[in-house]
Order: structure tokens, then sequence, then C-alpha cells
């Protein structure tokens, strides 16, 4: 019985035009072989598994072949496989070409043993000695620097091939000795051919939807993909690929399920919809990894709205037509509201202490949206005036109503009309419902906006609503003003309800004047609260420093840089609890840096006698007059 040999050892490719995914990377060094432009290193970086190793060993092996002149079979840069320079190649045997795991050998011992081959020249002919280091970001500093030198001016004989997923590992100095490939992750429509030449050599039998999956689930990496391969032929017992079983044989979440999922939240069917969540976490799915997958469905369903992005999608043809239907059952402002939901979901994910009720929240959300936004009954879009022109009297349409957030929304919003009769400028917004703010869109939305026909007597005919300034459309709240007397058209006066739209902004308060007794407690409660969230004794001599204030800036006085930075670090918060706390936003700290004085202190004898000299200077004269000099 033959010895079993993994997909990722017998089918690794072994010219440039069999590597898949990397024609930049492929196309530069057959091209740099053809002219022979070779450099002295080369620095092949990208993630694990995208064919780094492979193309160095394959590099190494084509510019010591023999016979690169070509025939009419083989182009003249690629190894011909049967010289002897590419046969002991083949055979593990090769003097001139040397592969190195710096994983494992990583020290500097290592690398002068390495600097001490490259002084030998090559054998039986062979033009280049070349050296393939793999993983080279594990070779510690010393290591590198090391091997600087040999790096930067090798023998003319000698070429570099290194390798590593980590290139940021790399010493700067190292890198701008090497010309630096980046491999891209493979495409998943590459791996998907890939494997399907495989199998037709191995004689499997396939459904091409399983090797999708496997190169979806594969994230770029061939290697990986082959593993998986491998794993789910063993697993077969007919040696037939199956996409039912790869599914479940790799884990993995079916589209079937967030399309179900996303019918019955479109048909606003909560109760199935906690079922479905139910079946898909009794099967083992993660709550977190299902959050983040309809986060991608909604994203997938968003993409397909126009046809110049559908292109964008990857994923097979029966899919993407299930993609392009529900697309069209589902609106903007359904998709725009639900990403919004679900991606605050995700980032409270793994806070929340109870995560499927977190889940189930989430679901509750999207599938009250259909009652919310009540796509269905409003028209496709609603305009709001924007201040261009001054609106006049104009003759409203009522639109169906519902009730928002406990208030009657039953008023009327009117389209505004330019003097001359053409029709103001306007653009198409959603007003956000509630405390969380929506996306802005063009779908109807009932539940944000609604009108009121006539019913006070003027025969339906209500005068326009005044356009509303821009910044108050975001996160703004709807609340009925009946009996206010807000401002409209002279023309208008009589009219009672309106829809006031008021900005959730808090209202600006007028600054209050404090007195310096009320600062220093305020400072002093500022004070013991920072002493109780850390020790730092520098922080709290800044802080227990004497102040004054003038006006509203409060001045303290410093005595070097350091304490200058601590103040620095806390003035943020410093600011925002004394503007808080006193009421005033016009609040200022400042500071300036007064060197202390530093008294000398006497040591010497001579320090003594200059000190008692400065308070009676008669002692200089004494001295002077007998000749004294001072006893050390």
């Amino acid at each position: 019985m033959d010895n079993f040999v993994v997909s990722a050892r017998k089918y690794r490719p072994a010219t440039f035009d069999t590597v898949v995914g990397q024609g930049h990377i492929t196309t530069t060094l057959k091209n740099a072989i053809r002219t022979n432009h070779l450099a002295s290193a080369f620095l092949f970086c990208g993630p694990r598994g995208v064919g780094k190793t492979t193309c160095a060993r394959i590099l190494a092996k084509t510019i010591n072949c023999q016979n690169l002149t070509g025939s009419p079979d083989r182009p003249d840069d690629e190894a011909c496989d049967v010289c002897e320079s590419c046969v002991s190649f083949n055979q593990n045997s090769s003097f001139n070409i040397h592969e190195l795991d710096a994983a494992s050998n990583n020290s500097v011992e290592d690398i002068r043993n390495l600097i001490e081959q490259v002084r030998i020249p090559p054998q039986s002919g062979a033009k280049y000695k070349i050296y393939i280091i793999d993983e080279v970001h594990m070779l510690s500093t010393a290591a590198f620097n090391a091997f600087l030198k040999t790096l930067e001016e090798p023998p003319t004989y000698a070429i570099f091939i290194l390798a590593t997923t980590e290139r940021h590992k790399i010493l700067p100095t190292i890198l701008s000795r090497c010309q630096i490939f980046d491999f891209n992750r493979i495409q998943p429509k590459d791996i998907a051919e890939h494997l399907n030449s495989i199998a037709s050599k191995e004689q499997i039998k396939i459904e091409y939807d399983a090797l999708e999956l496997i190169a979806r689930k594969a994230d770029g990496g061939l290697r990986d993909a082959l593993s998986m391969f491998d794993l789910n032929v063993t697993f077969s017992v007919d040696r037939t690929l199956r996409y039912k079983e790869v599914l479940n044989n790799l884990h993995i979440l079916d589209y079937d399920y967030y399309f179900q999922l996303t019918d019955h939240l479109l048909s606003a069917n909560l109760p199935q919809t906690l079922l479905t969540l139910n079946e898909i976490l009794q099967k083992g799915f993660d709550g977190h990894q299902f959050v983040v997958g309809l986060c991608r469905h909604f994203r997938d369903l968003l993409v397909c709205k126009d046809a110049a992005t559908v292109q964008l999608l990857q994923v097979t043809e029966s899919v993407q037509r299930q993609y392009l239907d529900q697309s069209v059952r589902a609106p903007m402002s359904f998709l725009l509201s639900a990403l919004s939901v679900g991606g605050q979901c995700d980032l409270n994910f793994k806070q929340a202490k109870d995560q499927r009720l977190h889940v189930e929240l989430m679901l509750m959300k999207l599938a009250n949206l259909r009652n919310l936004l009540n796509w269905e009954t409003l028209p496709a879009e609603i305009t709001v005036a924007l201040p261009v022109h001054t609106p006049v009297m104009a003759t409203p349409e009522p639109i169906p109503t519902q009730s928002v957030n406990g208030h009657p929304a039953d008023e009327t919003m009117n389209g505004a009309e330019k003097k001359n009769g053409s029709p103001a400028l306007t653009e198409s917004v959603i007003i956000p419902n509630g405390t969380e703010t929506q996306p802005l869109t063009s779908e109807p939305a009932s539940g944000y906006m609604a009108t009121r026909n006539g019913s006070n007597g003027t025969n339906g005919s209500n005068p326009a609503v005044p356009p509303l300034p821009r910044p108050a459309l975001t996160g703004s709240l709807l609340r009925s003003t009946a009996g206010l007397a807000p401002t409209k058209p002279a023309a208008a006066a009589s009219q009672t309800d309106t829809l006031e739209l008021l900005p959730p902004t808090t209202v600006a308060r007028p600054d209050q004047s404090f007195t310096f007794e009320e600062l220093q407690m305020v400072w002093r409660a500022f004070t013991q609260r920072r002493q109780q969230q850390t020790d730092n004794m520098t922080e709290q001599v800044v802080l227990n420093r004497d102040i004054t204030l003038d006006g509203t800036t409060i001045y303290l006085t410093l005595q070097n840089k350091i304490q200058v930075d601590h103040l620095t670090d806390i003035r943020p918060d410093l600011l925002g609890y004394l503007r808080e706390q006193l009421q005033n936003r016009q609040i200022q700290v400042e500071h300036q840096i007064v060197a202390q004085d530093v008294k000398k202190m006497i040591y010497s004898p001579q320090d003594k006698f200059n000190f008692l000299a400065e308070k009676n200077p008669a002692l200089l004269n004494l001295r002077k007059t007998l000749g004294l000099e001072v006893d050390y």
C-alpha cells in the first residue's frame, strides 16, 4: 500500500506557471530571469499558505537551471527538470541550494556558520549559490546585525531569498537591503478552480458549490484549502464531495438560515425568528459568529441594490440569484437600520452578561422595523424642504399616519414652493424615531413623519410648515405643539397644530458666576477624587499648589516641566469637572513655571568663612592684616 501524500505536498507548484493567484510576483521574477536582472537579496512576505516558500524554491531552481534557452514546448524562463542541477534539486541533494529554518536556527552562531558557507563558491558548474531562509523574522537582533554586512555585499555568486509572514518584525536595515515582494491572499475563485483540477486528477466526484465553500473558508490560504479538501475527501465514503457534507464537516452556517431569517424579519414574524435562532444555537454555532454573519448578509443584500455592485458578491450563481430576489423585497431603510442595530450588537456582545438575550433583543428590534418604517403603505419617497427659498401657501396631500413615541403623529408636512410657482429645493430624509439614531435614507417612514388632513375648519387647506435648518434633522425628536404659537406666515396665523422638530442636544444654560471659596471647595473635591483613582504623588503635588482666580481663568504656579506634563494629562478631566460643578463653560486653567530658589548649603571651612564675611566685612580686614589663611 502506497504511503499517502497530502495534496499540499503532492501538488505543490514546480514552475512559475503553476503558481496560483500570484501573477504579479511570477511575472516579475520571470522577467528578472529573462533579462538577468537578479537582486542579491529577495524578501517574500505575506499571509501563510499563499506560496512564498514555493516561489523561493522555484526561483532557486530556475536560475541554476543549465538549459534556460527554452524549447518549443517550454518557455525560456522555466526550469527544464532534466539537467543535473534540476535533478539534484528535485531529489533534495543539491549542493548549491540551501534552505534554512530561522525559527530553529536563530542565533548568532547559526548565522556565522551560514556566512562561512557563503565563502565557498557553487559546485558542479552551477552559476549561483542560493540560500532560502524561511521565517526570517524569528532571527534574534544580534543575528540580524551579524547578517547585515554579508547581506549588503555578498559574493557575486550568492543570492539570499528571505520569507516571512511578519514583515514588521524585521529590522529596517535588513528591509533596505532586500528587494521586497508582497504576496496577496488568493481569491476564492482561483482556489476553487485549483481544487477542481486536483479533484479531476484524483478522480473525485464533486459538487462545485462544495469547492467554493472550502475556498471561502480558507480565507485566501491555498494550503489551508488543500488541507480541508483532504479532510472532506477522507470523510466521504464514496470519494464524492457534497455541499451538505462539507457544510457540516467544516461547521459553517448555511446561507439558507440567513435568507430564512431575513424573510421572517421582513414579515415581522418574531416567533419564527426566535425559533430559527434557537435552531442555530442548538447546532453549536457561536452567537457572535451568527451576529457577524447576519450583518454580512445584510451588507450583501445592500450590495445587490445596484447592478454595478453585484460583482462584489463572491458567491455562486444560484446564491447570487437568491440575493438579488431578496434584495428586491428588502427596503433600503430596513437594510441600513438593520446594519446599524447589528453593528451595535456586535460591538457590545462580549460585554453582555446574557449573550443569548443580547442577540434576541437585536432580532426583536429588527422584527419591529416593519411596523416602525411601514414601507408598504407610504409613497416611495418623503421630502422635507430645505431653507433655500421662503415658503408660501401650499395644499398638502394627506399621508397615512401612526403614533410616534406615544405622541399623535397626525400633523401635516407640506411641500414648499417658490414665489414664482416653481418647486423649492428638497432632499429626501427620514427623521429618526426614539432615542436610537437611525440611518438617513430615501425610504418611506410613516412612523417618523406623518400628516394631518385639515380638520380645524380650514377646509383641508393647511399652510406650509417653514423649512427646517439642516443640522436639526439628524437624531431629532417629534413632539406635538398644539396650543403654541410657532413661527408661520401671516396668512397661516390661525393654524394651531403643527409638528415641531427639536434637536436632541441639551438646552444651553447661562454661565453662572462663582466665588473663589466655591472654586476652592470644588478643586479640593476633584483632588480627593483623583487621589482615590491614582497614587501619583507628582499629580497630587500639582493639585495642591496654590491657585489664583482672575475672572474665569485659574492660574497655577509650577516648579518644573514634569509638573507641567502632569497638569496637561489631567487638564481635560479637571476642566470638565470644574465647568460642570460650577456651571460655567468659560473656566480655563493656565500655568506658569517659576523655578524655586535653592539656597546654597555651607559645607567647607572656606564656605563658612565667606558666609560670616558677608555678614561682618571686618573679618576680611582682620584676615588681610594678620595674613591669615582658612584652615582646611
